[in-house]
């Protein structure tokens, strides 16, 4: 008899789960003693920590709708065949950076990971005033090297198409980026909202012809530039820390896209925690913002540093073969330092986009929505949201971490109207 998807529940998943060696072994003990405890607080799926004798496991299932919307926006339950197809390649390409893929059951659409603890997610660390120690650094490699070793630049280019062939059929969660992401901040969407207060601001963005259609060519490079494998949906809310190291979660919108996207998408969340200190800081305010500014300097530098070291170590794909370079006794030096800047001009695009759908679209930032008094939350948002304007049309202008965190300084002293 074909198997029938079911979504968990705590009552039923030590039943559903106690054959599963994987999950058995790690957590041990007798099923029936195991606690379960449902803890998903993100907008699509189940999440689950199963505590027993031995260990602790997290069991995630996706749910075939949003989650944060409900049974009326239907959502097909493969996300998690994405899922998992990403976190062994990423696995692979920067280990230890994401969790231990322990089970996966593509038809319940389900997947048994290592629990990591004490991690916290970085975005509540961030909210909290708490640090981790080398986080840019640590960030900074995974973009470079999920992007550098997904590409062209570095795998068999068979091993490439086929991989952007499988992802591209990732098609549900991309049309969620390409709507809430790139097109429903510019104008009334359904189900946009914003903070009482920022009428003026929205009403400047949604006439700013220049600006949408640089955001529209950005979605050009989205949909259609399959350069590498990107996480898809990388910010401070997939990430997870201790005081001393870091790991990436929750790659379900994994699609091979553009060198730059997770890149501009993570800085964006990182400016957006900046802009949102002082309605969650007291007294060490100037501090904090200080080090979160750091941080993204951090992450940009060792971003292009860690691409540098790829391309004269990793360089085997089809695009810039030392046949063509090296190979004759010249330097690809010049060849490097254009695409690099490139990909970071891509990413501040990508990056004011993102800025502006966590405050104008669905699925807001906590940072923001956390700050109760909206008298309070608008004039913060409306500074985020301009400068996101400014990173979209200014991007192959700005070049540099420090002019982007110049840029971020300048803003937060500006009352925004």
């Amino acid at each position: 008899m074909t198997e029938v998807y079911r979504p968990l529940t705590p009552q039923t998943l030590s039943d559903r789960l106690r054959d599963t060696a994987a999950v058995a072994d790690r957590v041990g003990g007798d099923p029936d003693d195991w606690t379960v405890e449902e803890v998903g607080d993100g907008n699509l799926n189940l999440v689950f920590i199963v505590r027993g004798a031995v260990g602790t496991v997290i069991v995630k299932q996706a749910l075939p709708y949003v989650r944060l919307v409900g049974d009326s926006w239907p959502l097909s339950p493969r996300r998690a065949f994405f899922e998992y197809q990403a976190l062994t390649r990423q696995a692979e390409r920067d280990p230890g950076r994401v969790p231990e893929v322990l089970h996966f059951d593509e038809t319940q659409a389900l997947l048994v990971m290592d629990y990591l603890t004490p991690h916290t997610i970085l975005r509540g660390r961030l909210i909290r005033g708490e640090r981790t120690e080398a986080l840019g650094a640590a960030l900074g490699r995974f973009c470079a090297r999920t992007a550098f070793l997904g590409s062209d630049l570095a795998l068999p280019t068979a091993t490439r198409k086929a991989d952007a062939a499988m992802f591209l059929d990732n098609v549900e969660l991309c049309a969620i980026t390409e709507g809430l992401v790139f097109t429903d901040p510019y104008f009334a969407a359904e189900m946009n909202n914003h903070t009482p207060g920022l009428d003026p601001v929205v009403a400047t963005l949604r006439a700013d012809v220049a600006m949408k259609t640089e955001v529209q060519h950005l979605l050009v490079a989205f949909a259609n530039h399959a350069e590498t494998l990107c996480h898809g949906d990388l910010h401070t809310g997939s990430v997870m820390c201790t005081e001393t190291e870091t790991r990436c979660i929750d790659p379900e919108f994994a699609l091979y896209g553009p060198f730059g996207f997770d890149l501009g998408m993570l800085v964006a969340n990182f400016l957006m925690a900046y802009f949102s200190q002082p309605a969650h800081r007291g007294d060490d305010l100037v501090e904090y913002q200080a080090w979160i500014l750091s941080t993204i300097e951090e992450l940009m530098r060792t971003f292009c540093a860690e691409f540098e070291r790829l391309w004269d170590s990793r360089r085997s794909g089809i695009l810039y073969p030392r046949a063509l370079f090296e190979d004759q006794g010249q330097t690809s030096d010049g060849a490097r330092d254009a695409l690099i800047a490139r990909i970071v001009a891509d990413a501040f695009g990508f990056c004011g986009i993102e800025m502006h759908r966590r405050c104008l679209s669905l699925a807001h930032n906590a940072d923001f929505e956390q700050i109760e008094d909206p008298a309070v939350r608008a004039p913060l948002e409306a500074r985020n949201l301009m400068m996101g304007r400014e990173l979209i049309l200014r991007r192959r202008e700005i070049g540099s971490p420090q002019a982007l965190t110049a840029l971020a300084r300048q803003f937060d002293r500006e009352a925004v109207r």
